[in-house]
């Protein structure tokens, strides 16, 4: 007696089979029917639960061919005790390139207007920069913003991206920025009197960020509001301790700098 396949369905109508991913803490994944993009932060029974860069979370049934790892369809399972866990992505949220060497510098720059600025920067984006190649440098203030975009001489190959603290309308740093006018130059900013603010004040452990009276030193003002000593050197070094990745960060300072990093790579 000849045997037979139970399944009739014709070979060009079964769907090929597809990778089973262990859904390893940080993975990055999207979910296929919505599209939502998002890193692993739990896996429970059947489901499992993302986090986007802003902080929002989503909860997916895990389903046959219902994500996608790097632009290929996937089936997510739940990782087996004690498996060696791999770094999936760096510290902004991109895929992990494991053994990445470091590009050679391009012509293009970001500027940053201060020290903690690029240490931030560095913090959170290094892995990306030294990839893509693209060195940051701080500006030491704005003031003297049009006279270094002229002396840099930007070009279409040598694209200059500029990070501006408290770019706001009526600001100071808004009437500097509108003097300068170029393709080759883009300049961006947060909303905040300084970078100290872009962190999340819970990942530094305090409800919110002080609001400080103008004429008042606002790093000085911040540590005497929440108790600290009186040294915003060291009061930097504990607030930047406690950033791990973008998930610390406020979303209008990870948009601006992804957009830069977006402007001074684009071919």
């Amino acid at each position: 007696m000849r045997s037979y396949n139970p399944d009739l369905t014709p070979p060009w109508k079964r769907s090929a089979p597809v990778p089973e991913v262990p859904a390893e803490a940080d993975l990055v994944v999207e979910e296929v029917s919505t599209g939502f993009c998002g890193a692993v932060i739990r896996c429970e029974a059947g489901t499992v639960t993302l986090e986007d860069r802003f902080g929002k979370h989503r909860v997916f049934p895990m389903e046959p061919r219902g994500f996608l790892l790097e632009g290929r369809v996937v089936t997510l399972v739940r990782p087996s005790a004690g498996a060696p866990k791999r770094p999936t992505h760096t510290a902004s949220g991109s895929i992990a390139v494991p053994g990445a060497r470091a590009r050679v510098a391009r012509a293009g720059r970001i500027y940053v207007e201060g020290r903690h600025d690029a240490e931030l920067v560095e913090r959170v984006w290094g892995d990306d920069l030294r990839i893509e190649g693209v060195v940051v440098e701080y500006l030491g203030g704005i003031d003297d913003l049009p006279a270094i975009v002229a002396e840099f001489a930007p070009t279409p190959d040598a694209r200059l991206g500029v990070l501006v603290d408290h770019l706001v309308e009526g600001s100071k740093e808004s009437r500097i920025a509108s003097q300068i006018s170029t393709p080759d130059v883009l300049i961006v900013g947060h909303p905040y009197i300084d970078v100290w603010e872009a962190v999340k004040p819970s990942s530094v452990g305090i409800p919110q960020w002080p609001v400080i009276p103008r004429g008042q030193d606002w790093k000085t003002g911040v540590c005497q509001a929440l108790g600290w000593p009186p040294d915003p050197p060291a009061a930097w070094q504990h607030i930047l301790s406690k950033v791990h990745s973008y998930k610390d960060l406020r979303p209008e300072l990870l948009s601006r700098v992804e957009e830069l990093i977006d402007f001074v790579t684009a071919p």
